[in-house]
């Protein structure tokens, strides 16, 4: 009969060690006028008998209504597109365009004269747009460091500038039914959403011989992906100071990615805040082997921690590369 014997190697963060089965395992400003009143080249008071350009003509109602329209496409257009981006990367472009885009209409609204009874209203919404493309300018730049990292996470960022938008557009609608409703995604509070420790979020057959140990001894949770050429065989969940084993892996070479962070977004499957990616350097192998005498497998361990002495070093992984 057949001796089952076990062959475990460790994949430590930072060790890859020989298999301890006691058989040989692989190896696996812009410039500002001034002068002093009365003075030397200052304009004389008005007799009266020169001229002004005349006030402004205030748009009717249904011209303002138009110039309101016109502008809420282009920033419907781009908060839509900012909500669809499934990586951090073509999030971060696409907040820069929201940016733009609200800022724009901002400049563009403040030189419009509205209706004269709507004029306070429309100077609010104005100013609050103004708020809110700024507000956007600074979430751009935790995009980019990884400190938001979903559309949702801006949006939750971004809760009291649109608050204040919401009801400044609110109140602009109720005078007179101007379309001033920019954004209809309502912002999320703040959340930190785990799954617990094992939780698989995707996984084929596990009917093989080998297991993989993970220990996630950092500070963040961690979401552990593993392909086997371009098919994924499995991905799971792992709490920080937490550890799994996965049993049954089958025969194959895989490339085992990592994700950390901070509240899991189960919907977009990413995390929406301090979110890394990295994928470890080298590839693993699970293999079964039978003899006559007996069978053979690997078990893997792998660290999402540096640790001492570690011998598997990681790369960064542009999150557009990231398996989803």
């Amino acid at each position: 009969m057949a001796v089952p014997r076990l062959m475990t190697c460790v994949l430590a963060l930072a060790t890859l060690t020989a298999c301890t089965s006691g058989v040989s395992g692989p190896t696996g400003g812009e410039p500002v006028a001034r002068g002093v009143a009365g003075g030397p080249g200052t304009a004389k008071p008005s007799t009266g008998t020169g001229t002004t350009a005349p006030p402004a003509t205030a748009l009717t109602p249904e011209s303002y209504k138009s110039e309101l329209s016109g502008r809420k496409r282009a920033m419907t257009d781009a908060i839509d597109s900012m909500m669809g981006a499934r990586t951090v990367k073509t999030l971060n472009t696409r907040v820069e365009r929201a940016e733009e885009a609200l800022r724009g209409a901002a400049d563009e609204l403040s030189a419009v004269t509205p209706p004269q009874e709507v004029r306070a209203q429309h100077d609010a919404y104005v100013g609050s747009l103004r708020e809110f493309a700024a507000q956007l300018g600074s979430t751009l730049g935790k995009v980019g460091s990884r400190d938001v990292c979903t559309p949702g996470g801006v949006l939750t960022d971004l809760s009291a500038a649109l608050k204040q938008l919401d009801e400044t557009g609110a109140a602009l609608q109720a005078a007179g039914d101007y379309p001033a409703d920019v954004i209809e995604v309502k912002a999320g509070a703040k959340q930190s959403r785990r799954l617990s420790t094992g939780k698989f979020i995707k996984r084929e057959n596990l009917n093989g011989r080998s297991s993989l140990q993970i220990d996630n001894g950092s500070t963040r949770d961690a979401v552990v992906t593993v392909m086997r050429g371009g098919t994924k065989a499995f991905s799971i969940y792992v709490r920080k100071k937490g550890k799994y084993k996965v049993r049954g892996v089958r025969d194959g070479n895989y490339k085992i990615y990592f994700t950390h962070g901070v509240d899991w977004d189960g919907k977009n499957r990413a995390f929406t805040r301090d979110c890394s990616f990295e994928r470890f350097q080298k590839s693993v192998k699970f293999k079964t082997t039978y003899t006559a005498s007996q069978i053979l497998w690997h078990d893997w361990r792998i660290t999402l921690h540096a640790v001492s002495g570690g011998n598997a070093p990681t790369d960064p992984v542009d999150p557009e590369s990231f398996p989803k």
